[in-house]
């Protein structure tokens, strides 16, 4: 058995903000290996039949508020289910974590820096001002990894990260995969976190 997890994310999703808050504490416990892959939801919903939330129906949007709520107050996370810039596009976000993790940095610390700006802060992630100011008050070089969006190398992989997400079959996020096993959502994070200590 590997201790190597295929985890990919948007950087825009509710349920990745809370199952990356509990992340570091699975990584300590197991000693797995994470290796973060941003991707870009829009095209992965476009190729496996979702659809934006903007485009459900009122019947899911209702019910998806009540999940929200329900997984909220389940971890006591100081989360706005309904916040102030959502839908954003994340693309920024999501090119600089690309770039911390071909720095060496610590780029699930970031991803959870920048998803904590949309479901705590009320900030939003597409104005890269706010993605720098963010990143930095993490302990980041914000500005260093911002000037890194669209560079060749970091579009590459994120292109190549969706690619190969669609690929693999991901529909959602966030979304694990370990020794070919999937797992989707935070909810299944104690399946994997299991898998990687049996």
């Amino acid at each position: 058995m590997s201790k190597n997890v295929d985890y990919y994310v948007s950087l825009a999703s509710p349920y990745t903000y809370m199952g990356g808050r509990r992340l570091p504490e699975i990584i300590e416990r197991t000693g797995a290996d994470f290796h973060i892959k941003p991707i870009m939801g829009a095209q992965v919903m476009a190729a496996t039949g979702g659809l934006p939330v903007a485009k459900r129906h009122p019947a899911r949007l209702a019910y998806r508020l009540v999940e929200l709520e329900r997984w909220k107050h389940h971890w006591s996370i100081p989360m706005n289910v309904q916040p102030k810039f959502f839908p954003v596009n994340d693309n920024n976000a999501g090119q600089m974590v690309i770039a911390a993790r071909q720095a060496g940095e610590d780029a699930i610390a970031l991803s959870n820096v920048f998803l904590a700006c949309v479901w705590e802060g009320e900030q939003d992630i597409s104005d890269v001002a706010t993605l720098v100011a963010a990143a930095s008050g993490a302990g980041f070089d914000g500005a260093a990894l911002a000037g890194k969006i669209g560079d060749e190398a970091v579009t590459a992989e994120y292109q190549g990260n969706t690619d190969e997400a669609i690929e693999r079959q991901v529909f959602g996020m966030p979304w694990f995969i370990h020794d070919g096993v999937p797992y989707w959502g935070q909810d299944r994070m104690r399946f994997l976190a299991r898998a990687l200590t049996d």
